[in-house]
């Protein structure tokens, strides 16, 4: 097939489809070679029994030091990025970039700190939070940007006051958070980003060593087997975690459904279908598309020989709308039994946070729907801005009104 090099990114099949050459790819070829900007042969893996495969077999590395970081599209710094982009050192307590046994190591920490039955104690506050949102939503002018006034603030509020970061330093890690996501952001600007984060990260969590309290960050500063320097990565990756993907698919999520109105108005009939729409809206969302895997060895994966050293993307999108595994998988149904999508990953990197986002959703898209049953774009759908540019997919705002 014949088309540029690098990771097709263009939206060009609608806001929540993925780009048409990517399913083209599925289609054809669902292991295929990819041709990378800085002329790596890596590739792209887009069906959901080889993605599947894939996040479960330990020869995918998650490590970004065992050679060459390739990235597989245009940036400020091409062609410089060959030479900019070597092997990533090892960054302490980032445990989604390592593998066993490092990895376990660190995760077991947090293993008690995001049990079910944790997660189901906390959903009557999490309620509480989502409330009190909702009614700052009804208070403001219309029309309102639902982004800025409900699905960013909501799971911000969550996650700070479980992690124990003053909710008032809020515009620190999210600008910084937003800067490291952008893809046409400069190196140099993703570590001064980096570095700003981190350095507020330390401090706090040295203060919390000193005097811990009763959120989980102090709970980990008490373990005398982390260093701060892991206190600070593992504080960095469950704050971005814990607000980046959940506030995307709250927005991204009720556009998704004001586009398609007689779903939003199954759900209103039925609001039992909620936990149920909420798979299906990831799995028709993901707005985590693409993880960057690392062949350890030579290995095979859907017929296709991998050689050692190639950088495997995965796509989750391509994956979860799969028609061999989901029929109709390019529509959304509040309907569908989708629970076996593959948003939260899968694997030993599936996600941690999982049940803690499920309840921020649930919460979240019942109270919108039913505090307003009116609820509408306040600008044609194609004047919504796309985060295309961003690691984590989603909009830049949703201008609602009802």
């Amino acid at each position: 097939m014949t088309r540029p090099p690098g990771l097709p990114l263009e939206r060009d099949a609608g806001p929540f489809a993925p780009p048409s050459a990517i399913t083209r790819l599925r289609e054809t070829r669902p292991v295929s070679p990819l041709k990378f900007p800085d002329g790596h042969d890596g590739w792209l893996v887009t069906g959901y029994d080889a993605v599947r495969t894939a996040l479960a077999d330990p020869r995918f590395s998650s490590r970004q030091d065992l050679g060459q970081v390739h990235v597989p599209y245009e940036t400020p710094s091409m062609p410089e990025a060959q030479e900019e982009f070597g092997p990533s050192p090892q960054v302490p307590g980032l445990f989604i970039t390592m593998d066993p046994p490092d990895h376990a190591r660190l995760r077991r920490k947090l293993t008690g700190a995001f049990t079910v039955n944790r997660m189901k104690r906390l959903e009557e506050h999490i309620g509480e939070i989502a409330r009190r949102q909702l009614d700052h939503l009804t208070e403001c002018p219309k029309p309102v940007d639902l982004v800025k006034e409900f699905a960013l603030p909501m799971p911000s509020l969550v996650i700070c006051e479980m992690l124990g970061v003053p909710y008032s330093d809020r515009e620190t890690f999210q600008r910084n958070s937003a800067q490291m996501m952008l893809r046409d952001q400069t190196l140099e600007d993703k570590m001064a980003a980096w570095n700003e984060i981190t350095a507020y990260l330390g401090k706090l969590a040295a203060g919390k060593r000193a005097d811990p309290g009763s959120d989980i960050l102090s709970d980990l500063a008490r373990d005398e087997d982390l260093s701060i320097e892991e206190l600070v990565g593992i504080g960095f990756l469950l704050l971005l975690a814990g607000h980046e993907t959940t506030a995307n698919m709250l927005a991204l999520g009720t556009f998704a459904l004001v586009e398609n109105p007689e779903q939003m108005a199954a759900l209103r009939a039925d609001p039992d279908l909620i936990p149920g729409a909420v798979e299906e809206l990831l799995r028709y969302l993901t707005v985590v598309d693409i993880l960057f895997r690392y062949a350890s060895e030579d290995l095979e994966l859907g017929g296709e020989k991998i050689s050692k050293g190639s950088t495997v993307l995965l796509s989750l999108l391509a994956a979860n709308r799969d028609p061999a595994h989901f029929p109709g998988g390019g529509t959304i149904d509040v309907e569908r039994k989708a629970r076996t999508h593959l948003s939260f990953g899968h694997g030993v990197h599936q996600c941690l946070g999982q049940q803690l986002a499920r309840i921020e959703m649930r919460v979240g898209f019942a109270g919108l729907l039913r505090r307003f049953p009116a609820l509408a774009l306040a600008v044609p759908p194609e004047e919504v801005p796309l985060r295309t540019g961003m690691s984590i997919y989603g909009v830049h705002e949703l201008p609602v009104t009802w």
